[in-house]
């Protein structure tokens, strides 16, 4: 009886020990057929997706980002009034049991047109950029996982050769280095990288002693990655098409450009065509771009020592305008949302060479443009 006790015991508590699961979640632009943020599941054996449902229906969350307990989700939303200007805020969620959300609260964006949300490292501070207004700022995270009122805001000013796209300052996106010391903010408009130092403690940024580091003329800095050493930064030009690798010192902060590589296949491509989103294999062995217009994800091998690029191909992404994607915890899967053929489509990494190969999985998610992932 004691053993058959144990035997039942065991049984009850084994889906506690053994169930885990990884959730997608998708940011959207409403108005087209979405009506907030999504979420599917990805099965970490095939890559797998399931059918995508409401988490939660809020204005146009284009960009989202998970607290590193796993238990809140922070977005943007990105509103433009009946004259076309553009404002906004960002939101804070309780991610519940099913994965659905639960707002907190909400607080206005520090300027005009927010496009990028992220935390550092110790999920205590939310970093804001705005595209429209060239603006960027911090906002501390409270106990109760709501965002506090903004504590530090920065104005970009000044343009670059594209009249059209770099008239005036467009900050795109920033993140922390590795080291959480530092943020570092793409400006399309200017052709510039931002650095400011951050005190996770009280969320306030200020300017790095060698702020602004140049990136190529008309190239216009979207997204910026770093490698897993903290050694080497990449980010991707969406105006020229090109990924640059950078060293990165992660005393000073200093960033010194080494490379810059295409993100097409040397034949070229006819149309337009402009990067959107840069990552880095957890490993820190391949470099992912996608590339919109040419609807494809290139592909680089790392070099561990040097940080140098080596071409290996593009992906076709099998929709229209991959605007965002992500690589699962794993590190096996890569999952791209399209924007402009409304699904997502999951790719099997190989993990000697970083080729990528579809694995048959294909959602449909209204107008999706970014993929984070929630492991649990």
């Amino acid at each position: 009886m004691i053993c058959v006790a144990r035997i039942l015991s065991f049984l009850f508590l084994l889906p506690y020990f053994a169930f885990s699961e990884t959730i997608v979640y998708f940011g959207t632009y409403t108005g087209k057929g979405s009506e907030g943020i999504y979420q599917a599941f990805l099965d970490t054996d095939t890559g797998g997706l399931s059918e995508a449902r409401l988490a939660f229906e809020v204005n146009s969350p284009p960009f989202l980002v998970i607290h590193p307990s796993g238990r809140r989700l922070y977005s943007i939303s990105e509103v433009e009034d009946g004259s076309g200007n553009k404002s906004g805020g960002v939101s804070a969620f309780d991610i519940l049991a099913d994965g659905s959300l639960r707002l907190i609260n909400q607080q206005p964006s520090v300027g005009a047109g927010p496009c990028h949300v992220s935390l550092d490292k110790t999920g205590s501070v939310l970093l804001l950029a705005n595209y429209s207004d060239g603006r960027v700022g911090s906002y501390p995270i409270l106990e109760d996982g709501s965002i506090g009122a903004a504590v530090s805001t920065f104005q970009h000013v000044g343009s670059s050769v594209n009249e059209s796209r770099q008239e005036s300052a467009h900050a795109h996106s920033i993140n922390v280095d590795p080291s959480n010391k530092r943020a570092y903010a793409a400006d399309l408009g200017t052709d510039e990288l931002r650095i400011y130092e951050l005190d996770a403690e009280n969320g306030a940024m200020e300017e790095h002693g060698f702020s602004r580091i140049a990136m190529p003329a008309g190239g216009g800095p979207r997204h910026m990655t770093f490698h897993p050493s903290g050694e080497f930064a990449y980010t991707n030009l969406e105006l020229t098409s090109q990924a640059v690798a950078m060293s990165h010192d992660e005393g000073t902060g200093e960033l010194k450009i080494l490379q810059t590589l295409s993100t097409l296949p040397e034949e070229g491509v006819s149309g337009r065509n402009s990067t959107a989103e840069i990552l880095a294999h957890p490993s820190g062995k391949f470099l992912y771009v996608s590339n919109r217009g040419h609807d494809s994800i290139a592909i680089f091998r790392i070099d561990q020592d040097s940080g140098m690029l080596t071409y290996s191909g593009n992906e076709s992404t099998k929709g229209k305008t991959p605007r965002n994607f992500g690589i699962d915890p794993s590190g096996r899967f890569l999952v791209v949302a399209n924007q402009n053929s409304n699904d997502v489509f999951s790719f099997r990494i190989d993990q000697q060479t970083g080729l990528l190969d579809w694995t048959g999985s294909r959602i449909e998610v209204p107008t999706a443009v970014c993929v984070r992932f929630l492991e649990r």
